[in-house]
């Protein structure tokens, strides 16, 4: 109950529409609960006497009731659509926003699929819990209290029909909802596998067609659809119990109401429009319990989207700007003292481990090293994307904890590994990197990143829409543009996390040369291939998380094995048995 508490603070924006539509649907039952009255009177009154004036008074307020309780209905209805798809809106905001802030350790807790189904499926569920809740959550109470009031008035005997059934109802409400509870967490669970397959097998369509696996990733998804279908049919075998057993109930009530208010009639202690108000009251009564029974339903389905939206909002943001934050980077200068890190606290082994390492401001770094050797792990802890385990990361003469992480990022321009273009076009994707460049400052960044080559030959130009993901251009024409897109922001720190292993060798040599017209920035080149960074000022070799050696290509070349090697299976074809280039030595491979 209180992730149920926490997640309808989110309705404060709507509380007036919140509680307008709970008014209304207390004033609706209000005028439904007088028309039984007024229909007593009609029967016992206005039926023996054949007063036709009479029967026209009363059929005619009945009328007035029930127009006013529509309009009453009709207007909880505007108002309890406001406020829940104005409640949902809110929550998936929160949820998106929190997620914006996370450190990408906070994203390791949660599966993307697993976010987009609490950012959907589960807030579509608290939607729902207001939009269809909020109606018998007040109605039912209301024409409970009043209905069992009105009922004993009118024969308190027969109203003991209530105290016996309501007992039945709700030990049967008990069991269903015991039964009910958990299987919601496994059902959610099982969308959150589906969404996983999917986004999987679409992502990757074009090596499904291309190796036709299309057979086998319908199986694949025919048994989490299969999961999903059997979580369904699990939780509502149980759920859909709740209708027969309140009918069986209500139907019991009616057979004894009618029975025992029919000898009182005999006796002479009960009229006959008595006991159909009786009758009608019984019926709104009985309904009542079923829709409170359903809103508990609700409540319970709710809990669970409730407690995983929470998780969202509760998740502690690793990484966060210090309180009194340096806001300006003075220059380019790294430096890593005894740093080890770890992706996660109870991982036996660190990602990175004692790395001391020393760049001055403009200078031009090339980082090696073999698959899994932590080369991307290392140059996200200097914008902060992760924060080291142990040690500490300067930039600029500061611990990168003193800065503002907004502040940090802005300074630090980085490549990533994945090439990420948004769908619009190439200016709006440019625009990213500085979003109050002109068209020059666009064309000169395109320039030194090699993108105008392609660009100047596309009819539209920098107004070229690039589709979705940037799917209308190549890998290569991605990466230009992704470099494109960081030289805008005028960094101190620009970071390559081997971002031209699309390009070619003519054209990556032309982004290097373009790249020595930035001589006060810091360069740092992580790259596969030896020509990518012979020319650096100095090459670091990373060996399973450990520097292995640092120093100019001519001082490597000439006293370190394993760049030898990796030097000598490069640039002069030396391969091994399979036809692959061999770059084995020391526990290196960089094939």
């Amino acid at each position: 109950m209180q992730d149920l508490k926490k997640i309808f603070s989110y309705m404060k924006p709507y509380r007036m529409d919140f509680f307008l539509a709970v008014l209304l649907v207390i004033i609706e039952s209000a005028f439904e609960m007088v028309i039984p009255v007024i229909m007593t009177d009609i029967v016992d009154v206005g039926v023996p006497a054949r007063d036709i004036p009479y029967l026209l008074l009363q059929g005619g307020k009945m009328a007035v009731c029930a127009v006013l309780s529509l309009i009453s209905g009709l207007a909880y209805a505007k108002f309890a659509a406001r406020a829940a798809y104005g409640f949902g809106a809110e929550l998936r905001l929160a949820q998106y926003s929190r997620i914006q802030d996370f450190a990408f350790s906070n994203l390791d807790h949660f599966s993307t699929p697993s976010l987009v189904t609490r950012m959907t499926t589960d807030v579509t569920v608290m939607q729902n819990a207001v939009n269809g809740g909020l109606r018998p959550m007040v109605r039912g109470p209301v024409m409970l209290i009043l209905g069992v009031g009105l009922s004993l008035m009118l024969n308190p005997r027969l109203a003991l029909v209530f105290i016996i059934a309501a007992p039945v109802l709700g030990v049967i409400l008990a069991f269903i909802v015991h039964k009910v509870s958990p299987l919601y967490n496994r059902q959610q669970t099982a969308v959150d596998h589906v969404n996983s397959h999917i986004q999987e097998s679409l992502t990757a369509i074009r090596a499904i067609k291309a190796f036709v696996r299309g057979d086998y990733e319908a199986e694949v998804f025919q048994d989490v659809n299969g999961e999903l279908a059997d979580a369904s049919c699990t939780t509502f075998k149980f759920a859909v119990l709740n209708l027969p057993a309140f009918q069986a109930v209500l139907y019991t009530a009616i057979v004894l109401i009618m029975w025992n208010g029919g000898r009182y009639i005999l006796a002479g202690s009960m009229t006959v429009g008595e006991l159909t108000a009786f009758l009608s009251y019984a019926l709104q009564v009985l309904n009542s319990l079923m829709m409170i029974s359903n809103v508990f339903l609700m409540l319970t389905r709710s809990l669970t989207s409730a407690r995983r939206i929470s998780e969202i909002l509760d998740e502690k943001t690793a990484l966060d700007s210090p309180k009194d934050p340096v806001m300006e980077i003075p220059d380019g200068e790294i430096l890593f003292q005894d740093v080890s890190f770890k992706y996660f606290q109870n991982a036996k082994k660190s990602a990175l481990s004692h790395v001391n390492l020393h760049i001055r401001a403009g200078e031009s770094v090339g980082i090696i090293g073999g698959t899994g050797s932590a080369k991307s792990t290392l140059v996200q802890l200097i914008p902060r994307l992760y924060d080291a385990t142990r040690g500490s990361v300067l930039v600029g003469g500061h611990n990168v904890k003193e800065y503002d992480l907004s502040a940090l990022r802005d300074a630090v321009g980085i490549v990533l590994q994945k090439n990420v273009l948004f769908s619009g076009t190439v200016r709006e994707n440019l625009l990213w990197g500085n979003k109050e460049a002109d068209d020059d400052a666009l064309w000169e960044a395109c320039r030194k990143a090699c993108a105008d080559e392609f660009l100047s030959a596309m009819p539209k130009g920098l107004d070229t829409d690039l589709g979705q993901g940037g799917v209308n251009i190549s890998g290569g024409q991605k990466q230009r543009l992704c470099i494109a897109r960081t030289l805008l922001k005028n960094p101190k720190v620009l970071i390559f996390d081997d971002s031209t292993s699309a390009v070619d060798t003519a054209t990556e040599g032309k982004i290097r040369h373009a790249l020595r017209s930035l001589p006060d920035v810091t360069k740092i080149i992580i790259a596969q291939r030896v020509t990518s960074v012979m020319e650096a000022d100095k090459i670091v070799i990373l060996d399973d998380g450990r520097i292995h050696a640092v120093g100019t290509h001519q001082e490597l070349l000439a006293s370190d094995p394993i760049y030898q090697e990796i030097y000598a299976s490069q640039m002069k074809g030396q391969k091994d048995a399979s036809g692959a280039p061999s770059l084995q030595k020391g526990g290196i491979s960089l094939g």
